[in-house]
């Protein structure tokens, strides 16, 4: 089940569970066990981890060390808070269309600026760092008038956010294989729209898995991008699967290309595991851990 049936069942499942242990052999990050550094945070979504309760998950992950669960409705976000963890990243809303109406939509953008006005106050009671937003998908629009409305509409609520504190990370998907029609489906174009805003509390949201599938070129992008993203998410390529050596991408050396920018937010994993979820999260934690 991807995130868009989840959604369109307007249900989220329980996020997944990143987990450290103690540095080992750093010759080959693939199989050793690497937190030496610390310079990432890492957490994980909830929506891939439907079967385990979410206080069963909270003290795991203290227990493991992790230090946030992503992608958490708002009813979700003290919960966690108060046993330890950070929601790394939390939904303002619980709206089935949620990924593809967004703020390419000038339509929506009522809509869209009541449902952040209402999340951004309540992230910062709960500690919540940054709120999910979407472009949306394209339906017919050209890319300058996309471009031309989502600085409209994110202008709008950038000085909330500041004054709050909590930065609104727009996502980009891709248009290829999950999300067809998505708008925001290349890094370019998100860093146009942020370019317009120039807000430092209105950034990307870079999806590892999304933006293989659409660009690759992964690392040499962020490293000319970094100064738009505020967060990142991970996911196997191909299939949103394990970090593992079935995956077409070097994931260590992406995490230190990441750290090596200075970015100082979260890495979230969100890939649905296809084996004991708790071993595929350690697993993927060692690799990415810099």
């Amino acid at each position: 089940m991807t995130r868009r049936e989840m959604l369109s069942a307007a249900t989220l499942g329980l996020g997944a569970l990143a987990i450290a242990a103690p540095a080992e052999s750093r010759e080959d990050p693939r199989t050793s066990i690497r937190r030496d550094a610390g310079r990432l945070k890492q957490s994980a979504s909830r929506w891939c981890y439907g079967k385990i309760p979410l206080a069963d998950l909270c003290s795991a992950a203290k227990t493991i060390g992790l230090s946030g669960i992503d992608l958490l409705q708002p009813s979700d976000w003290e919960f966690v808070r108060d046993r330890g963890l950070t929601c790394s990243m939390g939904y303002a809303n619980n709206r089935a269309d949620f990924l593809g109406n967004g703020f390419t939509n000038r339509a929506s953008h009522p809509m869209l600026l009541k449902e952040l006005e209402g999340a951004i106050p309540a992230a910062k009671a709960a500690g919540v760092p940054n709120v999910i937003a979407m472009f949306g998908n394209r339906q017919g629009r050209s890319d300058a008038t996309a471009i031309s409305a989502a600085i409209d509409g994110l202008r709008k609520i950038a000085p909330l956010a500041e004054s709050e504190g909590v930065t609104i990370c727009v996502e980009l998907l891709n248009s290829k294989v999950d999300h067809p029609d998505y708008h925001g489906d290349h890094t370019w174009f998100g860093a146009e729209v942020m370019t317009g805003v120039a807000s430092p509390r209105v950034k990307l949201l870079y999806d590892i898995y999304h933006m293989q599938i659409m660009e690759g070129d992964v690392i040499r992008t962020i490293r000319q991008n970094h100064q738009h993203i505020g967060h990142y998410h991970t996911g196997g390529v191909p299939g949103r699967h394990e970090l593992d050596a079935s995956q077409e991408l070097n994931w260590h050396a992406v995490m230190v290309a990441i750290a090596d920018t200075g970015f100082t937010g979260f890495v979230a994993h969100e890939f649905v595991p296809t084996r004991d979820p708790l071993t595929s999260l350690r697993e993927a934690v060692q690799i990415c851990a810099v």
